[in-house]
């Protein structure tokens, strides 16, 4: 991996020594996924489920050559794939495989602006899991744009709903995923030997717990083959993955976990079913729960919000949600390789930018009424203003529609001790 997936990037002061507790999601943070050999996977088992409704229009329709941006807003409306900013300006729009020219964009949407809480019109994909969703979404619209078979009407084409058919879909093809997954580990999970290391010594200085969406039988095959040591190390092999975490939360129901959450249940080890009624006891070490809440969690652990720290890969689901409603320190887990390289490209430039910038601050510093330096601040002005220019320009001649919205370079598989983004 490239030196700087290395690397943790910060946000805000974060002392470590205060931290009591760490938590971890399983899917893409613990466990990561291979790419793009995992999408390619859960784009075929879509197909296979949409064929039951369009069985001889739909199979042409090919896997992704490439992953792409995760984030894109899905407009179930018009069918269109946006790339929107924070505040909701449209930046960039798809129709299928073609790009909205700039007076389509307005057309569609006045002053190139949306609501982006309008869940009902715009959907976010903003999962990882959601990347064969997005291109099928892409792939399905430029189709039925071109097939006489269909007619789109003011809400969705004539023989069914696009969106509500995909996303069911997705929504039924995990199950099937996950068990294509467990069938060769080798091929669509990445294996980390230092994971083992990493939590040991994480339990040392603290408490640890792991908290994901994902079944107890998923959890407990995934998390058993990443912790299977090589044949070299058989006495470390022995120890139970288990062991290495305080407390073990399955079926969280992320988002909702981190606010009314869900009734918990006790995971019966030997069945992987759940065991009958509430459960109401004191924590029992090693032992599996399902649901619950994250103030159960901070309950069981005996630890307060700000004495954890919560490590995944979802903005929404683990970051933002755990942090301004129960106050949890979080560390965001980002595999995308281009973000790194846009930084490493970018920090060089950046810090040439800065410099007169910084020169004409200490300019202002020393001034007084008798200095004959305006001369000087506005050649520093102009020096500051004339590579912001050709930066602008240089970026307009480059821009590629199709690299910004749809494709980018190959997403890098994470290993655990890649950590960055504490928030």
């Amino acid at each position: 991996l490239p030196a700087c997936t290395q690397m943790i990037f910060v946000n805000r002061s974060l002392a470590l020594g205060k931290i009591r507790c760490f938590g971890f999601d399983m899917d893409y943070t613990l466990a990561a996924y291979k790419s793009p050999a995992y999408e390619a996977l859960a784009f075929q088992l879509l197909l296979e489920l949409l064929v039951l409704c369009h069985p001889a229009l739909i199979l042409p329709l090919t896997v992704p050559p490439t992953p792409i941006h995760r984030g894109l807003l899905f407009n179930a409306l018009y069918g269109n794939l946006l790339k929107v900013d924070a505040h909701g300006n449209v930046l960039l729009g798809a129709h299928g495989f073609t790009f909205l020219s700039e007076a389509e964009i307005w057309s569609f949407y006045p002053n190139k602006f949306i609501q982006r809480d309008d869940l009902q019109r715009f959907h976010i994909l903003n999962t990882l899991f959601s990347l064969p969703e997005t291109y099928l979404y892409a792939c399905l619209v430029d189709f039925f744009s071109g097939c006489s078979h269909y007619t789109n009407c003011d809400t969705s084409y004539q023989h069914g709903n696009l969106f509500i058919e995909t996303h069911t879909a997705l929504c039924s093809l995990l199950q099937g995923c996950l068990k294509k997954t467990l069938e060769d580990f080798e091929k669509y999970v990445e294996k980390d030997p230092r994971l083992p290391i990493l939590l040991g010594k994480m339990k040392e200085a603290g408490k640890v717990f792991l908290a994901t969406n994902s079944s107890y039988n998923y959890t407990d095959a995934i998390t058993t083959y990443l912790f299977s040591i090589s044949e070299e190390s058989a006495e470390a092999s022995v120890r139970p993955w288990r062991s290495y975490f305080d407390l073990i939360v399955v079926d969280m129901q992320k988002p909702r976990f981190f606010a009314e959450g869900v009734v918990l249940r006790q995971v019966n080890m030997d069945s992987g079913k759940l065991r009958v009624g509430t459960y109401t006891g004191s924590h029992q070490h090693c032992a599996v729960y399902s649901g619950g809440s994250s103030d159960m969690v901070c309950e069981l652990l005996g630890v307060q919000g700000k004495d954890i720290l919560y490590i995944g890969d979802h903005i929404f689901g683990d970051i933002l949600k755990s942090k301004k409603q129960q106050g949890w320190q979080t560390c965001l887990v980002v595999s995308e390789s281009w973000e790194l390289d846009i930084w490493a490209w970018e920090k060089e430039r950046l810090e040439e930018l800065k410099r007169p910038d910084t020169h004409l601050a200490d300019i202002y510093q020393h001034m007084d009424e008798s200095s004959c330096e305006l001369q000087v601040i506005n050649f520093t002005k102009r020096e500051i203003q004339m590579p912001h220019e050709s930066v602008m320009e240089q970026e307009r001649a480059s821009l590629d529609p199709a690299s910004c919205l749809l494709s980018c370079s190959q997403r890098v598989p994470v290993p655990p001790l890649a950590f960055w983004g504490l928030t």
